[in-house]
């Protein structure tokens, strides 16, 4: 009995920031624990722009990094592939520089390629909180401030579509401003609706969207931002959640990487994904705390 106890009480303290009248009776005692964004348009730590970039240069790598995997799709973008030739020339001289082999390209590992394009690399682990579970560190290098530091995986539903049995005993559906939701839970119904909706969206060898972030396996290693826990009084926040629209002119051979997809596919809008920031210098071993919540008052 003591250990079911137990449990509801970790399972309620992972869910409580995300109902309404608990928020709603405790705006006022958690004051430190609540971002107020006086209008939605100043929701942004960093611009959207250098958001796009740090994702393009990310997945730019990523893609490189796999190039012999990318062959159906370069066959559909020959110019893209003329582009990418050149990148990959530049990069396989630079290895040869750094590295004893020379027999034709090194495969990093996706945390690799990303502590090789912004200096660090994230991973999961369990929490230093108590009964908190899993949580996000700095394994590697370290986060300057104003920094992408991970993304919030998931579906993406708009106001009224249906969430009700995926949202049951599920602690990862983040809301944004906006009254758009993302599921964030990698198991059970949620799992199975994300997947479905990413075949269904994919354009011959283009895919739209990331599977990996599902699996143990991550293709993008910035997908772990539905682990990150909240911060407490012991532990203040040093990341805090930004939406970010995905621009028309995103490339379409990086999408594959994005690890969020729209539940109805037949609404013209742009794809939300949601980026977590650094708020200060964070250094490697560090575990990342943010808000379940934004206040927009």
């Amino acid at each position: 009995a003591a250990a079911m106890l137990r449990e509801l009480r970790r399972r309620w303290g992972s869910y409580k920031y995300r109902f309404v009248p608990w928020l709603a009776l405790n705006l006022r005692r958690q004051r430190r624990t609540l971002r107020y964004v006086p209008e939605s348009s100043q929701d942004k730590i960093i611009a959207d722009e250098d958001v796009f970039e740090t994702l393009v240069k990310t997945f730019k790598a990523l893609f490189i990094n796999d190039f012999s995997r990318q062959a159906d799709i370069l066959a559909m973008l020959p110019e893209v592939k003329c582009q990418y030739l050149e990148l990959l020339t530049v990069e396989q001289k630079r290895s040869k520089v750094n590295s004893c082999n020379h027999q034709g390209q090194h495969v990093f590992s996706p945390e690799e390629v990303l502590l090789n394009t912004l200096g660090f690399s994230v991973g999961r682990d369990r929490s230093s909180l108590v009964s908190a579970g899993t949580g996000v560190f700095v394994t590697r290098g370290s986060v300057p401030k104003g920094t992408v530091v991970s993304m919030y995986p998931g579906t993406v539903y708009r106001k009224h579509e249906p969430i009700f049995f995926q949202s049951l005993g599920n602690p990862f559906i983040f809301r944004c401003i906006d009254g758009v939701l993302i599921d964030g839970n990698d198991k059970g119904l949620s799992r199975s609706v994300y997947r479905s909706c990413s075949r269904r969206d994919q354009l011959g060898p283009f895919q739209m969207s990331d599977e990996s972030w599902l699996t143990a396996t991550l293709q993008n290693p910035l997908a772990v931002g539905q682990y990150v826990n909240n911060c407490s009084h012991e532990k203040e926040a040093n990341v805090c959640y930004q939406e970010f629209d995905v621009p028309g002119h995103f490339p379409v051979e990086l999408k594959q990487y994005l690890p969020n997809i729209v539940y109805s596919h037949d609404i013209e809008s742009h794809l939300r994904c949601v980026v977590l920031v650094t708020l200060r210098d964070i250094k490697q071993g560090e575990e990342l705390f943010s808000n379940y919540y934004t206040v927009v008052s």
